[in-house]
C-alpha cells in the first residue's frame, strides 16, 4: 500500500489553533483536522504546506518549523504526516473551499473529533502550550 505524504499546518495565533472540518465525502470525512494536504512529487514539504495553506485558507506562510512526524495506518490508507508549526503568516485565515473552520484554544481541542492520526498532535500541543 502506497504511503500518502501530507503536509499539515498547526496554525497558531496566541493560544488558539486554526482547525477545519473535513467534507463528509472525504477519507475520515466529518471529522476536524489541521489544514494541509498532499505533497506533490516536485515539492518540498515546506513548499507543499505553503501552497496548500494559500489555496485552502488564504494565508501566506512567512515562517514554519518542524513540529512532529506521524506515520499512521488506517487500514484502508497509510499516511505520513509532516506536521509543521506556523506562527508567522500574512492574511486572515478563512476557508476558501466552503469548509467549516474556526480558531480554538489549545485546551479545548479535545472537545472536537479528529482522525486518529491527529490525536498525538493534540497531545503534544497540550504538553507544549498548557
Amino acid at each position: 500500500m502506497k504511503v500518502v505524504e501530507v503536509a499539515v499546518g498547526v496554525i497558531k495565533q496566541g493560544n488558539e489553533i486554526y482547525i477545519s472540518k473535513r467534507a463528509d465525502d472525504l477519507h475520515q470525512g466529518g471529522k476536524w483536522e489541521f489544514p494541509g494536504g498532499k505533497r506533490e512529487a516536485n515539492e518540498t514539504i515546506e513548499q507543499a504546506l505553503a501552497r496548500e495553506l494559500s489555496e485552502e485558507i488564504g494565508i501566506r506562510v512567512k515562517k514554519q518549523s518542524t513540529f512532529m512526524l506521524i506515520e499512521h495506518d488506517y487500514g484502508d490508507k497509510k499516511v505520513c504526516l509532516d506536521v509543521r508549526l506556523v506562527e508567522v503568516f500574512e492574511g486572515e485565515a478563512s476557508h476558501q473551499e466552503g469548509q467549516i473552520s474556526q480558531w480554538v484554544e489549545v485546551k479545548d481541542l479535545s472537545n472536537f473529533t479528529f482522525p486518529d492520526a491527529n490525536k498525538v498532535i493534540i497531545e503534544k500541543l497540550k504538553q507544549t502550550y498548557l
